[in-house]
């Protein structure tokens, strides 16, 4: 589902809290529902969720709040949830917050010219819905070379779902972000990620959401002009905008935080 901006958050080694801590799960196979493979999943791109946090005080739990296609919003602890998902998705759901032991998730390659749904919930992180690293960072140098190759189109943060920004300085050259894999990052004065692997592109950036059209052309910038080879994939060169990280060290992270590569 679409997410939630926030000025702050807490990282932690599984990542952000509470990002990915809910999922969908298909309750006809067990999968977990991804508008990776649109098909079946584009409507939860209409969805979007934020978290609430509890008060103990005032004896409210945290909880999760999804607002439906239509505008109804509904909480997490709704005993009515699974059916009305059920019916805005349109495919018998449940909502969980245990990953299952062995996970499955399906996503169409959308650079292959025949369909090709390939199974990548053998990479999800270790009890999280995580696609695979605990973060994902974008820059914006790399959406305003985008937005130069191709002016056609909105190439907004929100189509590549990252954790955090980081707004690089004037003339900082488009994917910027390429070079620091391997390295490490400090995220203000606390947290520390480790950057591992550029991050391969799926269908979902070229889908509507939102005020945001679907656009194959966002694909196909990135597809001619970031191919780049993705280390947990032995190397495979892929399309890719922004980077994945581990979590080196916990800290909170604030709007505003300075960014600083700490470590070859």
């Amino acid at each position: 589902m679409r997410g939630e901006e926030l000025d702050e958050g807490r990282v932690v080694e599984a990542g952000i809290l509470r990002d990915r801590s809910f999922a969908v799960i298909d309750r006809s196979n067990g999968k977990v529902a991804s508008a990776k493979l649109p098909v079946k999943w584009a409507a939860l791109l209409q969805c979007s969720a934020s978290f609430v946090e509890g008060s103990e005080p005032d004896g409210i739990e945290s909880f999760a709040r999804i607002t439906l296609p239509d505008g109804t919003v509904v909480a997490s602890a709704d005993p009515d949830l699974a059916s009305r998902l059920s019916d805005a998705l349109g495919r018998p759901v449940d909502l969980a917050t245990a990953r299952p032991e062995s996970p499955s998730v399906e996503r169409l390659d959308p650079f292959e010219e025949e369909e090709t749904i390939v199974d990548i919930g053998g990479h999800m992180m270790a009890g999280r819905f995580s696609d695979y690293a605990a973060v994902h960072l974008v820059t914006t140098a790399t959406l305003d070379r985008l937005g130069e190759l191709y002016p056609e189109g909105r190439f907004d943060v929100r189509r590549f779902r990252p954790n955090i920004v980081v707004a690089t300085f004037p003339g900082s050259p488009g994917f910027v972000e390429n070079d620091w894999v391997g390295r490490t990052i400090a995220l203000g004065d606390q947290a520390r990620l480790r950057i591992s692997d550029p991050t391969p592109r799926c269908a979902i950036p070229a889908l509507a959401q939102g005020d945001l059209p679907a656009d194959r052309g966002i694909l196909r910038t990135i597809g001619q002009h970031n191919r780049v080879p993705i280390p947990v994939l032995e190397g495979e060169a892929l399309p890719s905008v922004g980077v994945y990280a581990f979590v080196v060290r916990d800290g909170i992270v604030r709007r505003g935080a300075p960014v600083r590569v700490v470590q070859a």
